[in-house]
């Protein structure tokens, strides 16, 4: 018999059971910021225009780096002592991340479209944020499905 490192639904993992269980799991690409952090890269490395709206779209992904990353640690260090409060918790955050990130890549795919003529080099790098974004937004999605499904079962 092979050992299973899967946690009882009704349950919330800790230390390097986060990498291990959905929808924990999804915790690493979203720490990694492969999606959300390559959204802030590229829109920092072009010429911030309009300022307001994508001032939205660099806070939100700066915003949700840090607060993944406070909230993976204190799942990975047991903090939320299996308590269904904190599965509502994780339910409400990665939702309101996918809903943040939902917004900051329609308003920078309405950005990019108004200035497509501007500049190829930086409509190729905005085309790419925009992408990134809309991927961070799945993950978030996903991520709060998933949670809630674990918060039903709690």
């Amino acid at each position: 018999m092979a050992a299973t490192t899967a946690q009882p639904m009704g349950s919330l993992p800790s230390g390097l059971g986060i990498c291990t269980t959905a929808p924990d799991i999804f915790y690493i690409p979203e720490l990694l910021q492969v999606f959300g952090g390559l959204v802030w890269i590229l829109v920092a490395s072009t010429h911030v225009n309009p300022p307001n709206p994508l001032g939205w779209v660099m806070f939100v992904s700066v915003f949700c780096f840090v607060m993944t990353f406070l909230w993976m640690i204190i799942f990975a260090a047991g903090g939320h002592k299996n308590s269904s409060g904190w599965a509502a918790a994780d339910v409400a955050y990665h939702g309101l991340a996918a809903l943040f990130f939902l917004s900051a890549g329609v308003d920078l795919a309405y950005i990019t479209f108004v200035n497509k003529l501007i500049d190829f080099k930086t409509y190729q790098l905005d085309i790419s944020a925009v992408v990134f974004a809309f991927a961070a937004t799945l993950l978030y999605f996903i991520h709060a499905i998933l949670s809630a499904i674990r918060w039903k079962h709690f």
